[in-house]
């Protein structure tokens, strides 16, 4: 994919937006259609924030640019051309790499890669509210994430052990809606070949799942904890953007009942 132009620096009135935009970076390699609606949410957020200073102005029209020079480069993909096949092309990933992460977590392995992997999972359940609004277990597990990686994160820094699996979320003493240090600390500081711990790759999902585990009672993980990652993304569900997954037991969750 060709190099696109950069980007001015970013206004301050968009901090909110600045991990998403380093989300689309990340991935313009690995994962164009990611990078594409990573951008996307951050223009329309831009948008909603400030569309009338210069600076603002200009920094979106930039981002304008670049997105209509990647949807020319990604013309002929399904997942840019049809808004359902994207929608399941997003939540698939974000789903993927949430696993991966909680995987990591149950299994006691705390990293930075697994504390990056919660957390951007969390930035792009913000990404699929380009294609709707959001049910309610997608803003839990959304929650969830972000809360998990702060806790994590705070955690490491503070040489401390993190409790693995599900715990009680401390709301009065994280933001599970913003933390820049997260964000930025949780960057791997090493190369995937280099590093001593697991890393996210989407083409090589670990084979184990989570078919029977047992979230405590009184525990704050979204009840709906992802049971196994789906063999092939579902199309059939048009602006319902939902993870679905198995409770224990094997019920099967899909609160809208759309499909």
């Amino acid at each position: 994919m060709a190099a696109l132009a950069p980007l001015p620096p970013l206004p301050p009135q968009f901090k909110s937006i600045q991990h998403h935009l380093r989300t689309a970076q990340e991935h313009d390699k690995r994962d164009p259609v990611v990078a594409y609606y990573c951008r996307l949410y951050a223009m329309q957020t831009g948008m909603k924030i400030d569309s009338k200073t210069p600076e603002c102005r200009k920094f979106l029209s930039k981002l304008m640019d670049q997105l209509e020079a990647l949807k020319k480069q990604l013309g002929d993909n399904e997942a840019i051309t049809q808004e359902i096949v994207g929608c399941a092309h997003l939540e698939n990933y974000a789903l993927k790499m949430f696993l991966y992460a909680d995987n990591e977590d149950r299994a006691g392995r705390f990293h930075k890669n697994m504390i990056k992997s919660f957390y951007t999972a969390s930035l792009l359940i913000d990404v699929i509210t380009v294609f709707g609004e959001l049910t309610d277990e997608n803003v839990k597990h959304r929650k969830y994430a972000r809360w998990k990686a702060t806790y994590i994160h705070n955690c490491l820094k503070n040489g401390e052990t993190p409790q693995a699996g599900p715990v009680g979320i401390e709301e009065d003493n994280v933001d599970v809606e913003e933390n820049e240090d997260v964000g930025a600390a949780s960057m791997p500081t090493q190369s995937p070949q280099s590093t001593s711990f697991s890393t996210y790759d989407p083409g090589n999902m670990p084979s184990s799942n989570y078919t029977g585990i047992q979230i405590p009672p009184g525990a704050h993980a979204p009840a709906n904890t992802p049971a196994e990652v789906p063999h092939s993304a579902d199309y059939s569900c048009h602006r319902s953007c939902t993870f679905q997954y198995n409770f224990p037991g094997g019920y099967s969750s899909n609160p809208r009942g759309l499909c």
